[in-house]
């Protein structure tokens, strides 16, 4: 079918393309059948007529030029796919030529050994043509010629396949034959081999039963001798267990006479040491005199910190006063400015888009400096912890007082920071006697400190490798948000960029206005620098009260007056500040007065000039122009007063939220006050309990060192000791073998002599035999009832005995074996079946 399709190709190609244009004749004619009146509004004249008829058929040619290139992207679409079919039909003709001309091939070659295909006409060559070859004959062949070309390649390969089965089923008769001859020899061989093994099995078995009887009795006759040796055995280690638990029991009765008298001297040693050590501390004037300096510093430190409590509500005061002033003067200039309201209107739409795009520039600028002031602070605050892990470290030693002077430096850089640096100095060293006693405890107790000191070290090594991981955390957020803040400012340059395209027209307007609105917009300018900053002088003042209100809990005595002095100075160096924005202000006042009579001159002035403008422009094309950049500029205004409008409302949350921040934190400070009156009745009373410790302590060590000479004469006469039983368990062990062998010659001679005996008294062999075998029987006897039958192994010490025995003795609480006094549990005991 593949064929027929290419030799219809060029007929295909070669037709006109006429077909699609008459269809889209007959959709344009069905198209403007279904066109629907359209109502044409009321018309002046013919020629707006006109014009919204040529309309109207532009609307309708855009239509059909649409739907044309609709139609002309169906058939590109179409024309690709039948082309990418020709493509696949192509290489799959190629593939199955191929394929056919190699069956072709190994077909001719597996006909040539057989006989069975003599009849057979001979198959035609097989095809060796190249690939573009036989594409060039399907494309100029004709149907005709390609079906005779297939008929008579499916004719070869039929008889091809014929030979090849014919061949197949004559070999397959061929090793049916040989498979029937093979499994008839093998039957035969396999019926002899199962003959003689069923011989050889049974001698085998046979074999087997004689072999179990003579193995039988063998076993029998070895565990009636093994029976005998273990009673002979069991009666000897019986014997030497009894003298082994004599003398065991001797030896714990003399060291637990030793360690009475021991205890004993240690007691009245006890004793004594207490009575030295009441003397020693009853001698002692030292630790009183410790424990009232203390309690001295410890009443300074109160008084200071209500001192300092006292002015920082003095100081507080002064703060509220000056900030109610500073509201009297801003209420005074809101009273002057209805008279600047006129001018201020003026000039507010020009300043508008400046200011916005400075508050931008401030806004960035202050993130910028909070930025920097994190940064900073957590620079200060791990500084500070070394510090501090410093001075904790020197403060844990028993009886120094430590002094700190705080430095605060006011820095008057554009950024204006405030950083306070903080000098700790270890004003007071410990005071030495001469006394060898004291002497010794110091030197205890630093080295008490000392571990103590390594500990905190250590706690501060960690506490610094946590920092550090949030110091990293931080600057990752801090890059996420710098990022997020230059979108922003991309966005808002953007906007800004488009305003000012919008506002060139307005600076026009400005820049031919006079020299005194320019002096005016200036000194605003000024004012509204001075309150931005004494905004920040608040911010700042602020700051301060929080640190001083920190600061207060930690300073002492005088550092936390010079801390005080220095915060004076500052605030003074604000008031001054503060009388010079006052005087600016009112200079800037006096200066607006006269700007603002000077503008009213101004106004008259413009007031004849727009007269005369407005009698000269006649033209209505810039009035509508006008009036469009008006609405377009009225937009935008209301667009950022819209925004404006959001701001404020945000502010006043955050200022909100604020509030109830600074209620909290009151209410915290009061808690920590609280808080701190309770820790420092503790701190009396953990002073207390650590001289009691101390105390302790000393005695424990005494005692300690007593104990340890103690231990040391006891250890040099538990080695005598161990020598000595060393050289008796030598001597017993020696003693011990003796007697074994001794045991073991009298047992060979009884048996000697029993057997002598037996031959004397038993004449008859018969006898003999049967007495031997009785005393086996009785061999095969439990030991200790000699009743029952032997039935249960030990399987720690390998004894036998019945099961009823060693069951009574589990439930007695005897559990250990009866021979060799081996202990054993309820795991170690198994029946044994004897045949």
């Amino acid at each position: 079918m593949s064929g027929a399709g290419g030799g219809k190709r060029p007929s295909g190609g070669d037709s006109p393309p006429g077909p699609p244009e008459k269809k889209s004749k007959k959709e344009e004619k069905t198209t403007t059948t279904l066109i629907e009146p359209i109502r044409i509004g009321g018309v002046s004249s013919t020629e707006e007529m006109d014009m919204k008829v040529i309309q109207f058929k532009n609307k309708k040619l855009c239509e059909r030029l649409e739907q044309r290139q609709a139609m002309e992207d169906e058939l590109r679409e179409k024309i690709e796919k039948l082309e990418k079919r020709q493509a696949t039909d192509d290489t799959t003709l190629l593939i199955v030529n191929r394929y056919w001309s190699q069956l072709e091939e190994s077909v001719h070659v597996l006909r040539q050994p057989t006989p069975c295909c003599a009849d057979a006409p001979p198959p035609p060559p097989p095809l060796s043509e190249n690939a573009k070859a036989f594409l060039a004959t399907l494309d100029h062949s004709s149907e005709e010629e390609l079906t005779l070309q297939l008929q008579e390649r499916m004719q070869f390969s039929k008889e091809a396949v014929s030979c090849l089965v014919c061949v197949f089923d004559r070999l397959h008769s061929r090793i049916d034959e040989l498979c029937n001859r093979v499994q008839s020899d093998t039957t035969s061989l396999n019926r002899n081999l199962l003959e003689e093994n069923g011989r050889l099995q049974d001698l085998a078995s046979f074999l087997q039963g004689r072999h179990h009887k003579m193995s039988m009795e063998y076993n029998e006759l070895v565990d009636k001798v093994t029976s005998s040796e273990t009673k002979v055995s069991e009666m000897e280690t019986t014997v030497e267990d009894l003298q082994w638990d004599i003398e065991k029991l001797r030896k714990r009765e003399q060291k637990l006479n030793k360690h009475l008298a021991e205890a004993l001297e240690q007691v009245l040693s006890a004793v004594s040491v207490k009575g030295e050590l009441v003397n020693i501390w009853s001698t002692m004037p030292y630790c009183s005199c410790v424990q009232s300096d203390e309690l001295s510093l410890q009443k300074k430190l109160r008084t200071d910190v209500i001192q300092l409590e006292d002015t920082l509500a003095q100081v507080r005061k002064e703060y509220e006063m000056l900030r109610i002033e500073f509201e009297q003067n801003l209420a005074a200039n809101e009273q002057a400015g209805p008279i600047n309201r006129e001018m201020r209107h003026l000039i507010s739409s020009l300043q508008n888009h400046n200011l916005q795009l400075k508050g931008d520039v401030q806004r960035y600028k202050r993130k910028l400096r909070e930025t920097q002031m994190e940064i900073n602070k957590v620079r200060y605050h791990s500084q500070s912890c070394d510090v501090n892990s410093s001075v904790s470290l020197r403060c844990t030693k028993l009886f120094p007082n430590n002094t700190a002077a705080v430095e605060i430096h006011i820095s008057t850089s554009p950024k204006r920071v405030l950083i306070l640096e903080e000098t700790t100095s270890d004003g007071m060293d410990v005071k030495k006697e001469e006394d060898e006693d004291q002497e010794e405890e110091e030197e205890r107790r630093k080295e008490l400190e000392r571990q103590r000191a390594r500990e905190r070290e250590r706690e501060t090594e960690r506490e610094r490798e946590r920092e550090r991981e949030r110091e990293r955390q931080r600057s990752e957020e801090l890059k996420r948000k710098d990022s997020d803040t230059l979108k922003m400012l991309r966005g808002e340059l953007k906007k800004a960029q488009e305003s000012q395209k919008e506002m060139k027209l307005l600076l026009d307007m400005y820049k031919s206005a006079p020299k005194e609105q320019r002096d005016k917009v200036q000194l605003m300018a000024a004012e509204r620098k001075s309150k931005a900053e004494v905004d920040e002088l608040r911010v700042r003042v602020r700051e301060l009260e929080e640190r001083e209100r920190k600061e207060s809990k930690k300073l002492a005595d005088e550092d936390a007056l010079r801390k005080i002095r220095v915060a004076e100075e500052t605030i003074d160096h604000l008031q001054k500040k503060l009388a010079a924005t006052k005087q600016e202000e009112e200079a800037l006042l006096s200066e607006m007065d006269v700007t603002g009579q000077a503008f009213e001159d101004m106004q008259e002035q413009n007031s004849r000039l727009l007269q005369q403008l407005r009698e000269k422009d006649d033209a209505n094309f810039k009035l509508m122009s006008e009036r469009i950049k008006s609405n377009q500029i009225y937009k935008l205004l209301k667009e950022e007063k819209e925004e404006l409008a959001d701001q404020v409302l945000t502010f006043k949350t955050q200022v909100d939220a604020q509030l109830l921040v600074v209620q909290k934190l009151e209410e915290k400070e009061g808690i920590l006050q609280s808080s701190l009156a309770a820790l420092e009745k503790e701190l009396g009373v953990r002073t207390q309990a650590l001289e009691l410790n101390k105390r302790k302590a000393v005695e424990a060590a005494q005692l300690a060192e007593d104990l340890k000479v103690q231990l040391e004469h006891t250890q040099a006469k538990l080695k005598e000791i161990q020598v000595s039983v060393a050289e008796n368990r030598t001597a017993r062990e020696r003693e011990s073998g003796n007697l074994k062998r001794a045991q073991e010659d009298l047992s060979r001679l009884r048996r000697k002599l029993e057997k002598q005996k037996k031959v004397e008294v038993y004449t008859d062999a018969d006898e003999i035999l049967q007495e031997e075998i009785n005393q086996y029987k009785a061999k095969l006897r439990c030991p200790c009832c000699n009743t029952r039958d032997k039935e249960t192994v030990l399987t720690k010490c390998f004894h036998v005995f019945c099961y009823e025995c060693l069951k009574t003795r589990y439930d007695t609480r005897q559990r250990k074996c009866p021979k060799c006094n081996c202990a054993f549990g309820a795991n170690d005991f198994h029946r044994i079946y004897i045949t």
